[in-house]
This record gives structure tokens, C-alpha cells and sequence, in this order.
């Protein structure tokens, strides 16, 4: 399996690209017209939680506050933005406060035991009592729409927070007036999977075409006992990596580096974290003097 990142790769430079999440996009959807899509982006745009409210998601503008578009196209590609803010309360917080109301209860009932659904009336009073105190986190999470070759990418290393943007990404979709055929993924399927390849690639000391195998991996025992080898800054051309692979332990992740221009991390669900922009990327794009608010297209 061969990952090639496409050689105009719509990127704004204000939000580089750190993870990688693939999806194929069903052959039947096409992308509404962008106005359209702006005007129903807009109907969910962001909004911070409630005082009682744990958590609050939507779009915000890819450009940040210098722009009030929440969807930006680049050619034919398209970049939208999810925004979450929660309000995470400390489960050992939750439990001290319920614990003592619990007591409370009991000592003004005479009880000495308290039923499951008084439980779980306290608790949710306990929750909504400390919502309003509780500090918020924000998240966003980026996605690039290409809707000629029918492929979804989605800032996250995580399938759970990728499947959560896609899941808005639908909802918006399906919501709009006339909207024909909604829009369909499935992650990313390959003729060999990635746990392989990067087998193959350690044990035969050979990267792909203009790619480099760098100095860190993880290989896994796939059994009950999981045992892992790590290698950390440390080069992987050396007879102890194959001989853990032919003894069975699969590559979970891999660093790798393409074209001297990009380093990233391949992991066996062949998502890319830690995707890093090297030197000569950066240097090139200072010479040609790029605005910081543009959209670079050529890294």
C-alpha cells in the first residue's frame, strides 16, 4: 500500500494538516453548489455551550476570525472546519458531590438505603449544579472535501473523532432543500493493508518510490499479551527489527518521510498522524513570500 499525498495538496497554512483520516466517498453524491452549502453551514455555525449545557458543536470559519466564510475552496477541493466545546467535569468531583447529597438524603429521610432511580435523579442534579462552574475546552477538527475523486480527509488520528465530524457533516448534508443522494464514507479500503506493507518495508530494508523509512516504530505481538518493541530515534535497518517480524509482531507505526517535504507517522489503520511540513517546504514557501492568511496549494 502507497499513500502519496496528491501533488497540490489544499492546505491553509494557518492550520496545517497534523493527522490524516481517509474515507471514500460513495460515487453517487455530488457536492452542493457552495452557496448553498455556505447558507446551511451557517444554520449550524458555532455557537459556545450553554451554562447547564456539557457539550455544543459546530462550524466555524477554516481562516479563523479574519474570515466569516465557513466553507473554502481551493480549485475544486473544499475545507470546512468543526468546532466543539465541552465542559468536562472531573468524575471523582461528580462522585464526591453525589455521595455526600446521597448522605444527606438519607439523614433527612431515616433511610438507610437509597434506590438506583433517587441515585440517578441526584446525579443529575449534582451535574447540572456544577455545569455552570466548570471550565470549557474547544476543539477543531478540519475536513477536505474532494468531490472529483470521491475522498473525505479528516484532521484526526482518532476513527471516533473522525466519525463524529462526518456524522455532522451528514446531518448538514441531509438537511438541505432538495438535496439529492446524501453523502456516503466508509474508511479507506487497500489491496494490502498497511500492517503489512510496513512489514514488508522493514523486513526488505525498501521504502516505497520517493519515500523513507525514518527512526521510530512500534511492532505488537497481535495475541492476548500484546507485547511491544519500541523504537525511538534509532535506525531500523538492523537484523533485530525483521527478526521480530518474522517471529510475528505486526508494525502498528511506522516514520516515515516523503519527498524530503513531509514527515508523518503510519499507523496499521492507515491513518497518518504527526504530519510535519520539513525545511525545504517551509523555506520555499518564505521565498515565494505566500501570505500568512492564503491557502498553500504546492506543499
Amino acid at each position: 500500500m502507497i499513500l502519496s499525498p496528491p501533488s497540490r495538496y489544499p492546505t491553509p497554512r494557518n492550520f496545517m494538516f497534523k493527522s490524516a483520516s481517509f474515507f471514500r466517498i460513495a460515487s453517487d453524491f455530488v457536492l452542493p453548489p457552495l452557496e448553498a452549502l455556505e447558507e446551511a453551514l451557517q444554520a449550524s455555525r458555532f455557537m459556545p455551550c450553554g451554562a447547564t449545557q456539557p457539550e455544543s458543536s459546530g462550524w466555524v470559519a477554516p481562516r479563523g476570525n479574519k474570515s466569516s466564510a465557513l466553507v473554502e475552496a481551493v480549485g475544486r477541493q473544499v475545507i470546512m472546519q468543526l468546532c466543539t466545546e465541552r465542559r468536562p467535569l472531573p468524575a471523582s468531583a461528580v462522585k464526591d458531590a453525589v455521595d455526600e447529597r446521597i448522605e444527606k438524603y438519607k439523614q433527612e429521610t431515616g433511610r438507610d438505603r437509597v434506590g438506583a432511580k433517587i441515585k440517578k435523579e441526584i446525579k443529575e442534579e449534582v451535574i447540572l449544579d456544577l455545569l455552570p462552574r466548570a471550565f470549557t475546552k474547544r476543539s477543531s477538527t478540519t475536513l477536505w472535501i474532494d468531490p472529483v475523486n470521491k475522498f473525505l480527509v479528516v484532521d484526526t488520528g482518532s476513527l471516533t473523532g473522525a466519525d463524529k465530524v462526518v456524522s455532522h457533516l451528514v446531518d448538514v448534508l441531509s438537511e438541505m432543500p432538495g438535496a439529492g443522494p446524501g453523502i456516503s464514507v466508509k474508511p479507506v479500503q487497500t489491496s494490502l493493508s498497511a500492517a503489512v506493507a510496513m512489514a514488508h518495508w522493514l523486513a526488505s530494508r525498501e521504502a516505497p518510490y520517493r519515500f523513507t523509512v525514518d527512526r521510530d516504530c512500534e511492532l505488537k505481538m497481535p495475541d492476548d499479551q500484546k507485547s511491544t518493541v519500541r523504537y525511538s530515534r534509532h535506525t531500523l535497518e538492523i537484523d533485530e527489527v525483521a527478526e521480530h517480524i518474522a517471529a510475528g509482531k505486526v508494525p502498528t507505526q511506522l516514520a516515515m518521510t516523503w519527498n524530503d517535504r513531509v514527515s508523518f507517522v503510519l499507523t496499521d489503520s492507515a491513518q497518518i498522524r504527526k504530519i510535519k511540513l520539513l525545511d525545504i517546504v517551509l523555506d520555499g514557501v518564505q521565498e515565494n513570500g505566500k501570505d500568512d492568511d492564503g491557502f498553500d496549494t504546492d506543499a
